[in-house]
């Protein structure tokens, strides 16, 4: 056998450099990911999972970047700007629909129940969904929530055609509600009930219900990435879920380290209202009596269906995709290793 540095002289390589089988070091492909939104508590599992290495162990020199909505996130990762996007699975389907040639696919199911929810104040006089007909409802046209409530409004029997509706931007939306200015609004549950807190409404004011608790259980946000991509890229897939399952795993057992890693990112970040915004997180969205029986991920075709089914509905395409066109578990680790509880 030819002495180590013989062998590096050999193949052209710096002494620096680690081989393949050389004290076990990986070589480490550039990873993008582009989150939802900009940083919240529950995105510390990302945040936990590249402090503590564990994209690294996986061969990905990973960089994260914030958000601007499920929907740009979705056309970032399709365009190859991005590895990886993390955002609401339903933004997807529309993209595909529209958009064949630059499909992507769900491999992750991260929240295994959406956080879409109506959430109101009790001086709007509104104490059940039955009470919404008559009045008014605010969100960004087009937004994943608003776009979704006829099938939600059909499965929690609301009569959709008695509300009114008012535009407005995503960054105006909870402050709107907060002064009576419309009488409810839709959008991600942990992000309108914390806004609301934030702008002094008290947390016994606040009223919500979720769709996914209400008639219309879809997935929510999860690990996005392009169909070719992953024909080519496999192994790096593959080694990113493990990754973030590993970050999540962390964050439930040390919240207060997560949200640590988040800080030192964004200096402004509130760690004592971001661990509450996770806990709720946590508790509705992903320890589900389905997570705990079958692990994180666990991908139930029927559920795939009727989230593919819901948006097919919402945006009035002819064709309602097919379960395999938008979602995968081939890049899932075993159930055994998927375990959160």
């Amino acid at each position: 056998m030819m002495p180590r540095r013989t062998l590096l002289a050999a193949l052209g390589a710096s002494p620096a450099l680690t081989l393949p089988g050389l004290h076990g070091a990986r070589a480490q492909a550039p990873f993008r990911v582009a989150l939802d939104w900009a940083l919240q508590g529950n995105h510390s599992l990302f945040t936990l999972a590249e402090e503590r290495g564990l994209f690294r162990d996986q061969g990905l020199a990973v960089k994260i970047d914030r958000g601007f909505g499920s929907g740009d996130t979705v056309v970032k990762v399709a365009s190859g700007a991005y590895e990886m996007g993390y955002a609401e699975i339903s933004a997807a389907v529309k993209f595909n629909a529209e958009n064949p040639t630059r499909r992507v696919v769900c491999i992750y199911p991260v929240l295994d129940r959406t956080a879409a929810a109506v959430i109101t104040t009790r001086r709007s006089g509104i104490a059940s969904l039955k009470d919404l007909p008559g009045h008014s409802l605010g969100a960004p046209e087009g937004e994943a929530s608003r776009v979704l409530f006829p099938p939600f409004a059909r499965a929690a029997g609301i009569d959709a055609s008695r509300i009114q509706w008012s535009n407005m931007a995503a960054n105006l939306r909870d402050t709107m509600l907060a002064q009576g200015k419309v009488d409810a609004v839709t959008g991600f549950l942990f992000t309108t009930h914390f806004n609301l807190l934030a702008l002094n409404i008290a947390e016994s004011d606040i009223v919500s219900w979720t769709y996914a608790e209400n008639g219309l259980d879809l997935y929510g946000s999860g690990l996005l990435v392009r169909a070719e991509w992953l024909r080519q890229n496999q192994q790096q897939a593959d080694g990113a879920v493990r990754a973030v399952i590993g970050g999540l795993k962390g964050l439930l057992a040390d919240p207060a380290a997560a949200m640590a890693s988040v800080k030192k990112r964004e200096p402004l970040f509130d760690v004592a209202l971001e661990q509450r915004r996770w806990a709720m997180t946590r508790d509705r969205c992903i320890l589900t009596d389905t997570v705990r029986e079958h692990g994180t991920g666990h991908l139930d075709p029927a559920r795939a269906e009727t989230l593919l089914r819901a948006n097919a509905e919402a945006y009035g395409l002819k064709e309602v995709p097919t379960v395999d066109s938008l979602f995968t578990d081939r890049c899932l680790p075993p159930a055994a290793d998927r375990r959160l509880v």
